[in-house]
């Protein structure tokens, strides 16, 4: 990016540019970015505000592009600042000017919100698919032990007796609630920002609703401006994220606990544990 704009004389200092470049964390968002530009590109081809020929070569050029960037062949450079203008530069290092009817109809800033909502969801399911797992294997330990009996305690304090499949049971439901709040911030989260542009939309005829299918979203975002400022599903998604790890934490502790010397309910595998060269009768969890 030699200049932020028209109306500037002087390239911008690389130590402007290492300041306002975003390029060395967004990597993980080429994908994102990319299938983003193929479902905008291919509704400007559907809508005649480019035509099919080239609709197809910018297709066909991000494809190759995003090939390369997956190996390794492509380095990011912060003079184009992030990943949307790296992108968007090695388009037109490839294919000239036609390169340049990629962004017709759309700004940074529908552009932005739309990767984050791809990135999010993937990362939703990922962590839905981890917890499913997990619920899985401890569905499959209480089977085993619905006759294995353990204290049930409140403070600390051994209260009532209850078996080891009922202990591990409450984790269940507490992962199964953890994974529905992630289907929840998913389905706020599944509605496509593209063509929102700035921020008041574009008087190009998009189509939405073709592109937000294209992009697998159960529909379009009702608000433009609302499009491109929201970032709810992030504070969906950490929050959700944040109550995850108190819950696996209470886990881990409680292993911890019972698994001390002077509990001794359960045994870690050495292969989960560490110990000590000073005191080898420890096996730390």
């Amino acid at each position: 990016m030699q200049y932020f704009s028209g109306r500037f004389k002087e390239k911008a200092s690389n130590s402007i540019l290492e300041f306002h470049s975003t390029i060395q964390f967004e990597d993980k968002l080429a994908y994102y970015d990319i299938m983003g530009s193929i479902a905008h590109v291919r509704g400007l081809g559907k809508q005649g505000i480019v035509t099919v020929e080239e609709a197809e070569l910018i297709e066909k050029t991000l494809r190759e592009i995003l090939e390369d960037i997956e190996s390794k062949k492509i380095q990011f450079s912060i003079e184009y600042e992030d990943i949307h203008m790296n992108v968007e530069k090695n388009l037109i290092d490839r294919i000239g000017d036609i390169g340049k009817k990629l962004h017709t109809g759309r700004s940074r800033n529908d552009q932005c919100a739309l990767d984050l909502k791809l990135y999010i969801k993937d990362e939703i399911k990922k962590v839905q698919s981890y917890l499913m797992e997990l619920i899985e294997i401890l569905i499959k330990i209480s089977k085993e032990n619905i006759k294995t009996y353990m204290p049930g305690f409140t403070h600390l304090q051994k209260a009532q007796p209850i078996s080891f499949a009922h202990y591990l049971l409450a984790y269940v439901e507490m992962f199964k609630r953890d994974y529905k709040r992630l289907e929840n911030t998913f389905e706020l989260t599944n509605y496509s920002p593209l063509g929102s542009a700035a921020l008041a939309g574009t008087s190009y005829p998009l189509d939405m609703e073709y592109t937000s299918k294209v992009l697998g979203f159960n529909g379009t975002i009702a608000n433009s401006l609302d499009g491109v400022s929201d970032r709810d599903h992030v504070m969906s998604f950490i929050s959700d994220l944040s109550i995850i790890m108190v819950h696996l934490s209470r886990f881990c502790e409680e292993i911890v606990v019972y698994s001390s010397n002077d509990f001794s309910y359960i045994e870690l595998s050495d292969k989960f544990s560490t110990g000590s060269s000073i005191m080898p009768q420890k096996k730390n969890p």
